[in-house]
């Protein structure tokens, strides 16, 4: 637009241009410019309202208008519409009563700071629509009852506005409104009466604030209302019959709340009904018998309350039902024959209930479905063969039940599945063979049953596999020797029959617990020559403990041999550095290094068997070695003498603390030194594929040397902007994008207390030699002793701002909290980063824009292909990679409680792969809200 002529006499015919529409008159007047999601920069050229004075209306949303709101605009005093969504604009916005013609205000999700322009919006009674949602920079404000005065307006939507005070009654004196939407704000007290005399209302978002107090049955009384969400609030009292008995209501989210008594029955007679949303309350009775019988009924959410008695038979009575999750409640009876049947389910979680009977064989062969969750019931019967079908399963959860009969063999044939849990069961016969196929398989818990056989050594195909309990059956034989070079994380083969020798793998990790209990076992060596708790192998045992013994005799030699050289090495090297002075560049300053070849130094904290020791650690500190350098400090690959790879970080302690009389034998102060001791030994314990591994730590007076697992690809970051390592296809980064949701899932949500990174980045993701990433710099990580509700909250935080610039969740800029969400909006980024091959900050996003508003923007104009990695413009897998932007963009909602947990990504990112291509997005009205996620 800079470049057209707005002179006097302009040369140019703009009724020519795309998207400028002219009013058809001799003159050809331009009455309307469109230009949403053109990917425009810089400023509106001043001279545009007087040079085309019959402007009516300028859509100029999704585009990058520099600075603050444009002065110009202010003269164009026959403009009717205004639209400046998704374009960052910021700074203050000005007095806007000039435009008195204005009808339809669109200036939602920018960067507006200062004041909120109330004052002007009062006097421009021309208004129909005011949209101001998620701009949370602004100053708070509470909203003065002069707003009355916009006789005209139908949408009112305020959404994350800062603003703050209750519900105005006088609200219910706007009786035009059709859209009210107030969520994401800091108001208090009761939803007023009054909002039932507002009769031509449709849609009521009050969501996300802190509500309390009733649900008014005056609500009843609008008989237009389709959507209403009260959700996130403090709400107590029963849910009034009369809103359920809304003859248009077609969304009902009352979630997390503190409500009680039933859900009114009348909800079943609703013609209109399709989602119901009602988790994390208190409410009891049964569901109402004939919910989702006479409606295209789509989501059933009643988990977390005290409801009893059966569920609902003719909820997919119309075929359209995708969500049935009705976790932790009383319900009583078996699952009706019918939801066998509702191949549209996408999640079946009926855990924690009193449900019985035998499960209906289609429950298992589900074709859309990922999850399928029965635990926690007294099920019967047998698992049908038809899981075959259940192309999309990605998790299959049925522990603690009495379940009984076989594992059929033709669940390999389910493909997508990750999670297997059918522990405390009654099943029996062998453990398939065939499992060995199930290659995306992360867990298999199959403990507490009554399988036996043999342990298939088909499992050892499980490459990432992380989870493997098979304890308490009566498997028998010996345990295969090529499973055990996965050694999974956890791992469990106690309380069997199993006999012969364990593998040396298992007793060189500490395992021999696992194994416990299994009378046939026993040991070829011994760690610990006073550890009697395994008989030892008697030589006649069997040819393989022979051979196993001999071998590790003849290592031991070598290992004696190799020790002993090493020592004279040492001792040489000792009385050369004593002449010569220290060679890395540092004797001066870390005397603490040179105390520590002598082995006085250094307190050790081990978290695996190391096959190393501190000397062989500290004598390769050199300079030669160093491959980075940080701000608190610096960064070595050493080889050991074994061969394999280390990565060690060298974190000095700062001269003040070392002078400190008390340093805890951490390095620092007393209570600096347990609160480092505290997160490196939580950290250290963690066992986890996508975590990488730290062996051990060194601490001392003046540095702490942590010793990880060397990942010889890099970090992700040089993978995707430059470091050489040629191009990731899709498949590549799809893995790595799971396997960091993994990784930070298992943070969150596996732990006795969450961990919340707080400086989630690519470069702190680092590929091994098959480009498995691995979450890593855990530096400034923070481990969260969360007092979680009763109500289950899982937003554990910590009060101290971390994180790096392009990463950082908005929250940041008002509250120092970091929370877990903070992790998931940080790991939207890098989802962002992988699908488009773009950095976080980049100069074609403009000045005052990152990835996240560039990429939200295209995805809300559907034009997510434009923003892919122009490298994939011809890959196979580019409806994955428009998904996994998707998912990227409910990852990185402002409003942190809208963001899924990575326990949730996780589930996305699997539904988005090549079996599960179902989701949608509903995007309503003017809102532009990102939607809400569906609870799992």
């Amino acid at each position: 637009m800079a470049r057209w002529d707005f002179s006097p006499a302009p040369v140019v015919d703009y009724c020519r241009f795309q998207g400028v529409v002219c009013d058809g008159a001799g003159g050809g007047n331009v009455t309307g410019i469109d230009l949403t999601s053109w990917r425009l920069t810089g400023r509106i050229p001043p001279g545009i309202c007087a040079a085309l004075p019959a402007l009516r209306e300028l859509q100029l949303g999704f585009n990058d208008i520099r600075g603050g709101f444009p002065a110009s605009l202010l003269n164009c005093s026959s403009l009717e519409t205004l639209n400046l969504s998704y374009s960052g604009v910021s700074g203050a916005v000005p007095d806007l009563s000039p435009m008195r013609a204005l009808r339809e205000l669109d200036m939602s999700n920018n960067l507006f700071t200062g004041a909120f322009p109330v004052a002007s919006l009062v006097n421009m009674t021309s208004l129909e629509v005011v949209n101001f949602n998620e701009n949370p920079g602004f100053d708070v404000w509470r909203p003065p009852e002069s707003l009355t005065r916009l006789r005209r307006l139908r949408v009112l939507i305020l959404s994350t506005t800062s603003m703050r005070g209750g519900v105005p009654a006088w609200l219910g004196n706007m009786t035009t409104l059709t859209d009210l939407e107030l969520s994401g704000n800091f108001l208090t007290g009761r939803i007023p009466p009054s909002l039932g005399r507002l009769a031509n209302l449709e849609f009521l978002e009050l969501y996300y604030n802190e509500l309390s107090g009733t649900i008014p049955n005056e609500l009843g009384n609008l008989t237009r209302l389709a959507d209403v969400d009260l959700s996130e609030n403090r709400l107590s009292g029963a849910i009034p019959d009369s809103l359920c008995a809304l003859p248009r209501l077609r969304v009902l989210q009352v979630y997390t709340n503190f409500l009680s008594g039933p859900i009114p029955a009348v909800l079943g007679n609703s013609t209109q009904l399709e989602i119901l949303s009602v988790y994390k309350n208190q409410l009891t009775g049964e569901l109402p018998a004939n919910l989702g019988r006479y409606s295209d009924f789509n989501v059933l959410e009643v988990s977390e309350n005290l409801l009893t008695g059966p569920l609902p038979p003719h909820a997919c009575a119309n075929g359209n039902l995708q969500y049935i999750l009705v976790l932790s409640n009383l319900l009583t009876g078996p699952i009706p024959a019918a939801y066998g049947e509702c191949s549209p389910l996408l999640r079946f979680r009926v855990s924690n209930n009193h449900l019985e009977g035998d499960v209906p064989p289609g429950i298992f062969a589900l074709p859309h479905a990922s999850i399928v969750d029965l635990s926690y019931n007294h099920f019967t019967g047998a698992l049908s063969p038809s899981m075959a079908g259940a192309k999309n399963l990605t998790s299959l959860f049925a522990s603690d039940n009495r379940l009984s009969g076989v594992l059929p063999p033709e669940i390999a044939d389910a493909g997508s599945l990750v999670k297997i849990d059918l522990s405390n069961n009654l099943i029996a016969g062998p453990i398939p063979a065939e499992l060995g196929k199930m290659v995306r398989l992360n867990l298999l818990s199959l403990q507490v049953n009554r399988f036996n056989g043999t342990i298939p050594e088909t499992l050892a195909e499980l490459r990432s596999l992380n989870v493997l309990n098979l304890s308490e059956n009566a498997l028998s034989g010996q345990i295969p020797e090529a499973l055990c070079a996965l050694l999974p994380n956890s791992l469990d083969f106690a309380g069997n029959n199993l006999s012969g020798p364990v593998p040396p793998a298992i007793i060189k990790d500490g395992l021999l617990e696992s194994v416990a209990r299994n009378p046939g076992l026993c040991v070829a060596f011994r760690l610990n020559p006073r550890d009697t708790t395994m008989p030892m192998c008697h030589k006649d045992a069997d040819k393989r403990g022979l051979a196993g013994s001999a071998w590790i005799i003849g290592a031991c030699a070598v290992v004696c041999v190799v020790a002993m050289l090493a020592l004279a090495r040492r001792w040489l090297m000792r009385r050369w550095a004593a002449q010569d002075g220290d060679q890395d560049g540092t004797s001066s300053s870390s005397p603490g290094s040179r105390r520590g070849h002598g082995g006085s130094s250094y307190d050790v904290t081990s978290f695996h068997k190391l096959t190393f020791d501190q000397h062989e650690i500290l004598e390769a500190l050199i300079e030669k070695n160093i491959v980075g350098h940080g701000g608190s400090g610096t960064v070595y690959k050493i080889e050991l003498s074994s061969g394999e790879l280390v990565a060690v970080k060298k974190l000095w302690v700062s001269s003040s603390k070392q002078n400190q009389k008390h340093r805890g034998g951490w390095g620092g102060e007393e209570d600096e030194g347990r609160e480092l001791r505290t997160e490196v030994e939580t950290l250290g314990s963690i066992r986890h594929k996508n975590i990488v591994k730290l062996y051990c730590c060194y601490s001392g007076a003046d540095s702490n040397l942590l010793v990880y697992e060397y990942m010889p690809n890099g970090n992700l970051w040089d993978a995707l902007h430059g470091g050489g390592w040629g191009f990731l296809d899709w498949p590549t980064r799809r893995r790595v994008a799971i396997g960091v949701a993994q990784g930070l899932a298992y943070l969150h949500h596996d732990l006795l207390f969450a961990i919340v990174h707080r400086d989630v980045k690519s470069s702190n993701i680092l590929l091994d030699a098959d480009f498995e990433p691995k979450v890593a710099d855990f530096g400034i990580a923070k481990v969260i002793q969360a007092t979680a509700s009763s109500r289950g909250d899982t937003t554990a935080s910590t009060t101290t701002i971390a994180g790096t610039y392009g990463y950082l969740a908005p929250e940041y800029a008002y509250s120092s909290k970091a929370t877990t969400k903070c992790d998931v909006y940080s790991f939207g980024v890098v989802l962002m980063e992988l699908a488009t091959g773009r950095k976080p900050i980049e100069p074609e996003f403009g000045e005052t824009r990152d990835i996240v508003q560039w990429v939200t923007a295209k995805v809300a104009a559907a034009a997510e292909a434009e923003a892919l990695d122009k490298g994939l413009a011809w890959s196979p897998f580019k409806e994955e990679m428009v998904q996994a932007l998707r998912v990227a963009v409910r990852c990185t909602c402002s409003i942190p409680g809208l963001r899924p947990t990575m326990a949730d990504v996780v589930q996305m990112l699997a539904e988005s792969g090549p079996a599960g291509r179902t989701g949608k997005t509903d995007v309503k009205g003017y809102s532009g809200q990102q939607p809400k996620p569906v609870a799992v």
